[in-house]
C-alpha cells in the first residue's frame, strides 16, 4: 500500500492506493486562506499539519488493516509559499501563498538582475517565494532575523513526518533560487536575497526517499516507518497522476488556477514569454507550464455573486446558446502570469445589457478562461513548444461544456480520463510507490485510458479565433483604464 499527502489550498486530501495502482480510500480536510490586506493571501502552516492528520485518522478508523501495510509515502502541495521556520521548527508568521501580490516592487528589482533569468530560466514573479523572503526582509526585519529554514508547504508536512529538512526539485523549481538545469541551488541568488544554503532544505528527485516516517506517528497509525518520498509540487504530482511524463505529452487543469502543462526531455527556458520552465518530478525531465490565476475560482467567484452553484452555472451553460450579442470576461481576478506578469491586473466583464443572464455571464467566465488558456499555447509556441492534444484534469473539468469551449479555442482534442482521481494525490502516491519499491517511473506514471476526446468543431473554432483577436485587445485597454 501506498499513500499520497496532497497540501492544496483549499484542502489537504490523502490518497490510499494498492500494488496495482487502484485507489482504496481516500479523505479530505476543507483549509482556509486569509486575506487580511489587499492582494494578501495567507494560511496558517499548523493548519495543514492538522488537516493531515485529521485526513489519516479518518482512514484509520476505517482502513487499519490497508494502512498497516503502506510502504511509501509521496507528498504533493501548492508551490511558491514561504514558510518560514524558526530554530525549534515552528513557523515565524503565517505562509505568505502562492497567490500572493504583496512583493510586487521586489520582484520586479530582483527579475532587473539578469542572473536570476539567466540561471533559473524564468522571470521572478511576485507569487515566487524568493521575493517573498526580500518583502519579510525589508518590511519584517526581526522576523527574517530569526529564519532558521525556508520550507515550502508540502515540506513543512514533512518536517512534521519525517523531521527532516527536504524538497524536491519540480516544487524548488518555483522559488527563484534554483539552477533549473543544474538542478541545485544558486549560491548566488540566495546571496542575492539575504540568505544563505543552510537555509535551504536539502535537495531530493521525485522518486527519492528523503527519509522514514516518525516512530511516534508509525505507531499511531499503525505503520511500519515507510519512506516518504520527494514528491512534487502541485501540477508535477498531477502529471505523475494522469501520465504527462513523456516528451511533449500535455494536461489541461482547471483547479482554482488554470495550467497548460507540458513535459519535456531537456530544459528549455524562454523567460520572455512569461512561460514557467521547471524540473519535473522525474529525474534527468523538465516541464513547461502556462499558468493562469483564476480558473474555477472565476466560476466559483460567479456563483457567490449570483447565488447559483457553479454546477448549476455549467448546467445553464449546456443547456443555453451562445448569446446573441458579444460578451466578454476578463479572468484576471487575482493578477495573471502567463503572459502578462501583471499583480495589477484585474477581472472585467465588457458588454453587459440588459438581456445579460447568469447562464451567458458564465458562459463568458468559461470563455475568458478558454482564452486566458490560449495566451498560454501561444506563449508555449513562442518557448519552442507545440501542443497537438491536452489531457484535462482538475475540479472545473468535470464540466462537458467548458472543455467543448476549452476544445474548440484551443483547436486541440481534449481527452477525459476514464473514471477515476488521477489527480496530484494519485501523483504523489505513485512518486511513495517508486521510492519504497525502486520502480521504473515511466511505467508506473502511465497515462490512463481514455474515456472520451472532446474534439474540437470547425465552425466554432474560426468564430473563437475572431474573438479571440478581440479579446486580446481588450486587456491593455482595461489596464490603461484601470492606471488612470
Amino acid at each position: 500500500m501506498y499513500l499520497g499527502l496532497d497540501i492544496g489550498t483549499s484542502s489537504v486530501k490523502v490518497v490510499l492506493i494498492d500494488a496495482d495502482q487502484r485507489i482504496v480510500a481516500s479523505r479530505s480536510e476543507p483549509l482556509e486562506v486569509e486575506r487580511p490586506h489587499a492582494t494578501w493571501s495567507e494560511q496558517d502552516p499548523e493548519s495543514w499539519v492538522t488537516a493531515t492528520s485529521a485526513a489519516i485518522d479518518a482512514l484509520c478508523r476505517d482502513h487499519a488493516k490497508e494502512l498497516a501495510r503502506v510502504r511509501g509515502i509521496g507528498l504533493s502541495g501548492h508551490m511558491h509559499g514561504a514558510t518560514l521556520i524558526d530554530k525549534a521548527g515552528r513557523p515565524l508568521r503565517p505562509c505568505i501563498l502562492w497567490n500572493d501580490g504583496r512583493s510586487f516592487e521586489e520582484a520586479a528589482t530582483l527579475d532587473a538582475d539578469p542572473r536570476f533569468r539567466k540561471i533559473t530560466g524564468n522571470i521572478v514573479f511576485p507569487g515566487f517565494t524568493a521575493p517573498k523572503l526580500v518583502w519579510v526582509h525589508r518590511h519584517e526585519p526581526k522576523i527574517f532575523g530569526k529564519v532558521a529554514k525556508v520550507l515550502l508547504p508540502k515540506d513543512y508536512v514533512r518536517q512534521w513526518l519525517t523531521g527532516d529538512h527536504a524538497s524536491d526539485m519540480s516544487d524548488s523549481a518555483g522559488t527563484s533560487w534554483l539552477d533549473v538545469a543544474k538542478r541545485d541551488w544558486s549560491d548566488d541568488l540566495l546571496a542575492a536575497t539575504h540568505l544563505e544554503r543552510d537555509q535551504m532544505a536539502d535537495l531530493y528527485e521525485g522518486t527519492e526517499a528523503t527519509g522514514k516516517l516518525r516512530g511516534v506517528l508509525a505507531t499511531r497509525w499503525g505503520m511500519k516507518a515507510p519512506v516518504v518520498a520527494g514528491g512534487a509540487g502541485d501540477n508535477a504530482a498531477s502529471a505523475c497522476g494522469v501520465g504527462t511524463v513523456a516528451p511533449g505529452s500535455a494536461f489541461v487543469s482547471l483547479g482554482t488556477s488554470g495550467v497548460i502543462f507540458v513535459s519535456n526531455e531537456k530544459f528549455r527556458p524562454n523567460a520572455a514569454s512569461a512561460v514557467h520552465a521547471f524540473c519535473h518530478a522525474l529525474p534527468k525531465t523538465w516541464h513547461q507550464m502556462g499558468v493562469i490565476l483564476s480558473a474555477a475560482a472565476g466560476l466559483e467567484w460567479l456563483s457567490g455573486v449570483t447565488g447559483e452553484s457553479a454546477a448549476a452555472l455549467s448546467d445553464a451553460v449546456a443547456k443555453a446558446p451562445p448569446a446573441e450579442e458579444p460578451l466578454f470576461f476578463l479572468p484576471y481576478l487575482s493578477g495573471e502570469r502567463t503572459p502578462h506578469n501583471d499583480t495589477a491586473a484585474r477581472g472585467s466583464f465588457i458588454g453587459l445589457s440588459h438581456q445579460t443572464t447568469s447562464a451567458s455571464m458564465a458562459r463568458a467566465v468559461m470563455e475568458g478562461v478558454a482564452f486566458a488558456f490560449a495566451d498560454c499555447i501561444e506563449a508555449l509556441r513562442a518557448a519552442g513548444t507545440e501542443v497537438n492534444r491536452a489531457t484535462a484534469v482538475g475540479g472545473g473539468s468535470r464540466s462537458r461544456a467548458w472543455l467543448k469551449i476549452i476544445a474548440d479555442v484551443l483547436n486541440l482534442p481534449i481527452d477525459i480520463p476514464a473514471e477515476g482521481d488521477f489527480g496530484a494525490g494519485l501523483g504523489a502516491a505513485r512518486l511513495g510507490l517508486i521510492a519504497a519499491e525502486n520502480a521504473d517511473p515511466i511505467a508506473v506514471c502511465a497515462p490512463p485510458k481514455v474515456q472520451e476526446s472532446i474534439k474540437p468543431d470547425k465552425k466554432a473554432v474560426e468564430s473563437y479565433r475572431n474573438s479571440f483577436q478581440r479579446y486580446r485587445a481588450l486587456y491593455p485597454a482595461i489596464k490603461e483604464a484601470l492606471k488612470s
